[in-house]
């Protein structure tokens, strides 16, 4: 097996990602403490959001992924317990997260779209942006340019998305990936007018497939299964039994020895 295919659980503390790092500094910025609708009240794990008595940190996996992803976020989406944004940073390690603003860019926005390490790809429904725009095959265009794949991924509820993809001069000049997928979204923390529609962690498995990292997307996939069964079991006040099906598929995708 190559070192590439390495798998592992993180059983201890790392420093904080990029979404941790935007929802302290979103916090710091607040002149109100930030309560999440309908979910639990009290103290929460720094890790991952949920009540200490369903914390999910010892089942982050840890694991190589050549790919990036870099999230655009509305103003309150670091905060909410639910962002699954939250996810894709605990599993790929080059995950960047940024603030959306109308009137504002971050420059250190501009400079990674413009990294020529990356060939950013702007995630977006294609029915929205001229035809010219659209790609679906991201392995050839990286092939030809000798760049890594950064999905550039605008994570907010729907109208939210296309204001900002609307009122975001910066990404106009992006290839747009439009993703193509018959599944139903099994997203079950936020409810949606339509079922076609995918959170933030799903469309990040299905862009992790199409750059090649197909375990990686395996893994984000059983990762938001078990994070939904530990939010929903402390919202309800139910314990949460680690050894069903979906903590099983999550562990027998990552335990697997590193093989140089």
């Amino acid at each position: 097996m190559a070192p590439t295919d390495c798998y592992s659980f993180m059983p201890l503390p790392i420093g904080p990602h990029a979404v941790s790092r935007l929802r302290a500094a979103r916090l710091a910025r607040s002149s109100k403490p930030f309560l999440a609708r309908g979910g639990p009240r009290g103290e929460r794990c720094a890790g991952c959001r949920l009540l200490p008595s369903h914390c999910l940190c010892a089942l982050r996996p840890m694991l190589p992924v050549r790919a990036g992803v870099c999230l655009i976020m509305a103003d309150i989406e670091p905060l909410k317990p639910s962002n699954t944004g939250w996810l894709v940073a605990d599993v790929v390690a080059d995950t960047f997260a940024f603030g959306w603003a109308r009137t504002e860019v971050n420059p250190a926005l501009i400079a990674l779209l413009a990294d020529p390490q990356w060939q950013p790809y702007l995630v977006f429904p294609g029915e929205f942006v001229a035809p010219e725009r659209v790609v679906t095959d991201v392995l050839a265009l990286d092939a030809t340019y000798g760049r890594r794949p950064l999905f550039v991924l605008l994570d907010a509820t729907w109208p939210e998305a296309r204001k900002m993809f609307r009122k975001s001069p910066y990404l106009d000049k992006l290839p747009v990936l439009s993703l193509q997928s018959e599944q139903l979204s099994n997203y079950r923390l936020r409810r949606s007018q339509r079922d076609e529609h995918f959170c933030t962690s799903e469309v990040a498995a299905m862009c992790l497939a199409l750059a090649g990292e197909a375990r990686a997307a395996g893994t984000l996939a059983a990762y938001l299964e078990v994070f939904t069964d530990h939010y929903l079991k402390a919202k309800q006040q139910l314990p949460v039994n680690g050894d069903d099906a979906a903590h099983q598929r999550l562990r027998g995708l990552l335990i697997h020895p590193c093989e140089v």
